[in-house]
């Protein structure tokens, strides 16, 4: 396995606890859709079995650990929120979130974002290591840190297992602002986002829109 480069290192030494202290187990069917990039992830975890960064920011989810918060096995599961997104989301392991839940995962391809709103993802590095880089570099932007400290200095310690949402949806105009967002469980807010997506995926530019949400 290879050590962990040094923006990695720092990456590790400034976030939280590790999430459980059990060696990391990523099932061998799953661990294949990350590529190359399968062992650079087991030796992350092997240093700190998922956690949170800036302030809940970010968060890298642990792997085995069947009585922690979320794990990579759950979370990729392709009859959990996965499968709202049908095909997109072949061949990609879903391995860290930033505080809106835009997603980060692997493949053979390297280091990908996902944006649940539209859909897409987009080409980040190609490497943890650069990943690493990149977030250290702008995590205001890459994680949604300073949103989510003013937001949680005035409604207090964003729960376990849970991200921001905003109120109106970033990609129908919603504003970056504390009072167009809500905490709201992870994993529902993946199916609630997949939701809108399907209702807007075909419609052209400037379109008006009538979401339909159904509880």
């Amino acid at each position: 396995m290879p050590d962990l480069g040094t923006n990695l290192k720092k990456l590790v030494s400034i976030s939280s606890g590790a999430f459980c202290d059990e060696a990391p187990q990523i099932p061998e069917g799953l661990l294949s859709q990350s590529g190359v990039l399968g062992e650079q992830l087991i030796e992350l975890l092997k240093n700190k079995n998922g956690f949170y960064a800036f302030e809940c920011a970010l968060h890298l989810l642990p792997a085995g650990c069947k009585d922690s918060c979320t794990n990579i096995e759950d979370w990729n599961n392709d009859n959990s929120w996965r499968k709202e997104y049908g095909d997109r989301r072949q061949g990609h392991l879903f391995f860290a979130e930033d505080v809106f839940g835009v997603q980060f995962a692997l493949c053979n391809l390297g280091v990908r974002k996902f944006d649940p709103e539209t859909g897409e993802f987009e080409d980040f590095a190609t490497g943890l290591e650069e990943w690493a880089t990149k977030i250290l570099e702008d995590y205001n932007y890459e994680t949604g840190y300073q949103l989510a400290h003013d937001w949680q200095l005035q409604n207090g310690p964003l729960p376990t297992g849970q991200r921001l949402l905003p109120k109106i949806p970033f990609v129908l105009g919603g504003a970056y602002e504390v009072e167009n967002l809500y905490a709201a469980d992870a994993l529902k807010g993946m199916m609630f986002r997949a939701d809108i997506w399907r209702q807007i995926r075909d419609l052209p530019d400037r379109s008006r829109i009538e979401l339909k949400v159904i509880s």
